[in-house]
């Protein structure tokens, strides 16, 4: 699989311990500004109910659904017992700021290029 860096949005953009979902290249993505400066990004919706994972509550490095208190891991994408996992993209913040997410190349456009 290819994959892409993405420039995204800024640190600053997204306040400590929380999170926003954010469009970065043809993908919606949550991505999280955790409480110790660190950034995570994730696929933009649970995957029981669709629920906005960027509105969830984030503790150390888990983020709740806001709809219906499934809890995923942001590093890993693992979920509880018996639950679906999360798609966990790699997120670091660049010199100046920006945060760059690595997303997989679409098959359509990795054979346009």
């Amino acid at each position: 699989m290819t994959v892409a860096e993405h420039r995204s949005a800024t640190l600053a953009s997204i306040p400590l311990g929380e999170g926003r979902m954010i469009k970065v290249g043809s993908h919606m993505v949550a991505v999280f500004h955790l409480r110790n400066g660190a950034v995570r990004a994730t696929q933009a919706r649970c995957p029981h109910r669709g629920g906005p994972l960027a509105d969830g509550l984030l503790g150390d490095d888990h983020v709740v659904c806001p709809l219906h208190n499934r809890s995923y891991c942001l590093s890993s994408g693992e979920a509880g017992p018996g639950e679906q996992p999360i798609e966990v993209f790699p997120a670091r913040v660049d010199g100046d700021g920006t945060i760059i997410v690595t997303l997989p190349v679409e098959p359509e456009l990795e054979r346009a290029a």
